[in-house]
């Protein structure tokens, strides 16, 4: 990193107006940005001249009701948000490394029956960092949402993202043992389509009756609901209640007790996996780099 003159010091504007601006650019709003800093709106404002003033051109467009950067606002804006996360970085870092709170965010089935079975090992590594675990299944907004790392399920490919490969989401129909003993045993990939299908809508089994070489054009005239999640339709086909199309990694205590059947071997891949992600400016992050690192060799295991 270059040194800086005493000379640039001196240039820079204050960093309250770069703080203030931060959060206006973020916001796009300076009532929201009043708020979040527990300023006026008057005193947002004069900050915001403050800068502009220093820059020598306006950073934000006035509308009715609404505001937009500039030209010069989006060239400034990525800049700020950078320096003011790697000064994040710098205070943990100084503080002693991973302590505090991390936020993780994911989707169900992933964080039940996956995670919070392994969860455990990295409180007792890591007792002075809370886990707050949160579940959806929409993507995070990292610049508007206060939290550390997602793991979600995609391509791998998202802009201004660190992403790591977990598990492969590859799907397969499972169903508990007493369903199919009701038609004597499930023998065929057709013999599925005399059970109840849990979501048939769900793409997935498209997918599989395909490579199966089996026709299920009658799936979409069956009448069903989606659940949700994968966890939602598992605990419905250990009930009996029909068949669900699950991702094998996410399955196997069930599996190896019995309680769910995987009737072939034939297993579907959409290329979609799960991923652990989080924004590239943060990767030096004491308590992101740990958990990074503790999730990646458990999934090794």
């Amino acid at each position: 990193m270059p040194d800086l003159s005493s000379r640039q010091v001196s240039q820079l504007p204050p960093l309250q107006a770069i703080r203030v601006f931060e959060a206006v650019a973020r916001h796009l709003s300076f009532t929201k940005a009043a708020e979040e800093l527990a300023m006026t709106q008057a005193a947002v404002s004069y900050q915001i001249k403050v800068l502009e003033e220093r820059v020598g051109a306006p950073l934000f467009l006035r509308r009715p009701r609404q505001i937009a950067l500039t030209e010069a606002g989006q060239r400034l804006a990525p800049a700020v948000s950078e320096a003011f996360a790697i000064l994040g970085q710098a205070y943990a870092a100084a503080r002693g490394g991973a302590d505090g709170l991390l936020c993780v965010t994911t989707v169900l089935t992933f964080a039940s029956n996956w995670l919070a079975h392994h969860l455990g090992s990295f409180q007792i590594a890591h007792p002075s960092l809370a886990v707050r675990l949160e579940t959806s299944s929409r993507l995070t907004d990292f610049a508007r949402e206060d939290v550390d790392l997602a793991i979600r399920s995609g391509g791998g490919k998202w802009p201004g993202l660190e992403a790591y490969k977990l598990l492969d989401a590859d799907f397969t129909p499972m169903l508990s043992p007493k369903l199919a003993a009701s038609i004597g045993g499930v023998r065929e990939p057709a013999d599925l389509l005399r059970l109840p299908i849990l979501d048939p809508g769900d793409i997935w089994w498209t997918q599989w009756f395909e490579a199966a070489g089996v026709h299920s054009h009658d799936l979409a005239k069956r009448p069903g609901s989606s659940m949700g999640a994968q966890a939602y339709e598992a605990n419905a086909a250990i009930a009996g209640h029909g068949v669900a199309i699950l991702t094998r990694a996410l399955f196997k205590a069930e599996l190896a007790g019995g309680r769910l059947i995987q009737p072939f071997d034939l297993v579907g891949d959409d290329g979609h996996a799960f991923w652990l992600v989080y924004p590239e400016a943060r990767r030096n992050v004491p308590k992101i780099r740990a958990f990074r690192d503790w999730l990646l060799a458990e999934i090794a295991c």
